[in-house]
């Protein structure tokens, strides 16, 4: 046995027991037939292959096989609200309120953050134009642009979103590198779409002096309003696709839990702690942790029933009706 096919047999532990059985003998051989000659090692993308079909036979094997079109569809949502959120608060560092302008500005712009949002624009950009992997390497480095505002704010000097604007944008980009290699015209243009409606009623209502001031009074209201708005987009596609046995949407529902729950903080905040004028730094923290452990929970307590679910499900199935006679 040579290395190479030897390495490969390693990856294939990514899939069930009795799968490899009965096919890893041919799994094997295919990548071999195809490997270069004098390759030692398996391919970056041979391994992410095969650890990704292990993936999905493993979920199918547990009654979940849903999941990860469920977690594509999550990422889908998540996309359309990092370009919601990019188009407003972009709009809002041309418009910054005196108050709240700070000892250092950033010239026209009230924070760095304008970097970060310019990135989720672009991305939204490069899912309408571009092939899957142009956009998830485009939300990569809009992931590291969002993350290295804080040090870089820290050392330059200069204001800054605050932590409970950046975190669900981060969450949800996270999950945005989860889309699907392939999807219609209309879900790859959807974020883009929904940017250019953000900016352009953001301007209308800074124009019109009926926005406060700039990530503080109304980051209170409007994230937990977003993500309640992302959880009623998720609940309608549960129930819609529900009606026609795809259980999609009910997973994307469950993923989305988490990113919902951290553009909710600042009002889970204040109903831990409220004092006045705002919310208090102990209760936004708490209900940071409390999120970031409440979803992932909830997400693996519906994988485990589903799981248990599963064998009974699969005992049943075949069998007689006792009134027709017809197998299910």
């Amino acid at each position: 046995m040579s290395d190479l096919e030897r390495r490969y047999l390693r990856l294939l532990r990514a899939y069930p027991t009795e799968y490899r059985r009965s096919r890893g003998a041919e799994i094997v051989s295919t990548y071999l037939d195809l490997a270069g000659p004098g390759r030692r090692w398996p391919s970056p993308a041979d391994a992410a292959d095969l650890v990704r079909g292990g993936l999905r036979q493993r979920l199918r094997a547990a009654g979940v096989s849903g999941l990860i079109p469920g977690v594509r569809l999550a990422a889908l949502l998540a996309m359309v609200t990092t370009s919601v959120l990019a188009g407003v608060w972009g709009v809002a560092e041309l418009h910054p309120v005196s108050a709240e302008r700070g000892p250092a500005p950033l010239g026209p712009f009230i924070s760095l953050g304008v970097v970060a949002w310019a990135a989720w624009l672009l991305v939204a950009v490069a899912m309408a134009v571009a092939p899957s992997r142009v956009t998830r390497l485009a939300i990569a480095v809009a992931l590291l642009l969002t993350l290295a505002l804080l040090p870089a704010a820290a050392i330059l000097d200069v204001p800054r979103p605050p932590l409970l604007v950046l975190l669900p944008q981060v969450v949800l980009g996270l999950l945005g590198l989860a889309l699907p290699n392939r999807s219609s015209m209309a879900m790859r243009l959807a974020p883009l779409v929904s940017s250019l409606l953000a900016v352009a009623t953001t301007a209308f209502l800074v124009g019109r002096d009926a926005v406060g001031g700039y990530y503080s009074h109304t980051t209170a209201t409007f994230l937990p309003s977003v993500g309640g708005l992302l959880l009623a987009v998720g609940a309608l596609l549960a129930m819609g696709l529900a009606m026609s046995r795809d259980a999609r949407g009910g997973w994307a529902l469950v993923v989305l839990l988490t990113p919902a729950g951290f553009l909710a903080v600042p009002a889970l905040g204040d109903a831990i702690d409220p004092v006045r004028g705002g919310v208090s730094f102990t209760a936004l923290a708490t209900a940071a942790v409390a999120v970031a452990l409440a979803g992932p929970a909830v997400l693996l307590l519906t994988i485990l029933v589903r799981t248990r679910l599963a064998p009974t499900a699969q005992r049943h199935r075949g069998q007689p009706c006792p009134a027709c006679g017809a197998r299910s």
